[in-house]
């Protein structure tokens, strides 16, 4: 159900979040981007060493999740912020819970030590809740620093530890 996305899921891929762009608040980008940007993005999380999940329900891409760099600067590179699109039809049915859980373990398996989610518009309870489950903390809210709709929207942050957290140091240091 849940495996590594390839190339051929990239149009579902583009699908789901263009709806979540033009109906939703869960993504701050106001147009949605085409196949071919899609497949860029893609690319680049994955030669960067980040997981790209998607829920394959016997061909029918149900949902995604990919890790990404928090920050830029190399001290922060044990720390990921997630990313979750379901498709409308299959929201609230378990395919979020599958795909986080699913992108935990395959962040603590590449040595990951913090997982951030950065949650747009605070009435996303849902998102809220999914993270709760799996073990996030709500660290904090950054107020109306959206607009989009006609609204200004809030955007809560939640983290959660991954493999041994900051208990001890990773292998290797970051460098740069």
């Amino acid at each position: 159900m849940i495996r590594a996305s390839s190339p051929a899921d990239i149009s579902h891929i583009t699908r789901i979040y263009a709806e979540a762009v033009l109906h939703g608040t869960a993504t701050f980008e106001l147009v949605p981007p085409d196949d071919a940007e899609m497949a860029r993005r893609r690319a680049s999380l994955l030669e960067s060493g980040f997981p790209f999940l998607v829920a394959d329900l016997s061909g029918e891409i149900a949902g995604y999740a990919y890790a990404a760099s928090f920050r830029s600067r190399p001290a922060y590179a044990f720390t990921v912020e997630n990313s979750i699109y379901v498709a409308r039809a299959w929201q609230g049915k378990g395919i979020g819970g599958a795909l986080l859980n699913a992108l935990i373990a395959a962040c603590e398996m590449r040595g990951f030590r913090q997982m951030i989610a950065v949650i747009g518009d605070s009435a996303n309870e849902g998102s809220v809740a999914l993270h709760a489950r799996a073990g996030f903390e709500m660290i904090g809210t950054a107020r109306a620093v959206g607009r989009k709709h006609g609204q200004w929207l809030d955007t809560p942050m939640m983290q959660r530890s991954l493999g041994t957290g900051a208990h001890q140091p990773p292998e290797d240091e970051p460098t740069g």
